[in-house]
């Protein structure tokens, strides 16, 4: 009976672990993934619920370490260089329009975006700062 209800808590916990909000990022998605996976190997292997709790505990850890890395490497990817590191667009003759840095050098509306923040180049794809 204490091996049944000891199994149930853990499958309780582990269901509880994909149901909270912070599995919404690349470590969390990690850690349930791995959690779910090493339950169920372990419980597999040694057929005990202790094996099930070892398993999801060395799974989540695991999983959170590889959602970590990818999740960082995502920041990034998504930051990118310091914004000092972007060139300054030339302001066009018309107000809230630039002539961006990148060839062949076209106009871009950047009305409603605030003085130097970055912005993309729609023909090239290259970011720049608007003056």
């Amino acid at each position: 009976m204490m091996k049944k209800s000891f199994v149930s808590g853990v499958a309780a916990v582990l269901l509880s672990s994909f149901a909270l909000t912070s599995c919404d990022t690349p470590t969390g998605y990690g850690a349930g993934w791995g959690a779910a996976t090493g339950a169920l190997i372990g419980a597999a292997a040694t057929g005990t619920g202790e094996g099930a709790a070892i398993g999801a505990g060395i799974g989540a850890a695991t999983g959170a370490l590889i959602g970590a890395s990818v999740e960082a490497d995502q920041y990034g990817y998504y930051r990118g260089r310091p914004v000092d590191d972007y060139p300054w667009a030339e302001p066009a003759e018309r107000r809230g329009f630039v002539y961006s840095p990148y060839r062949p050098h076209n106009i871009v509306d950047v009305r409603g975006i605030p003085h130097g923040a970055l912005v993309r180049d729609p023909s090239t794809g290259g970011i720049f700062r608007k003056p």
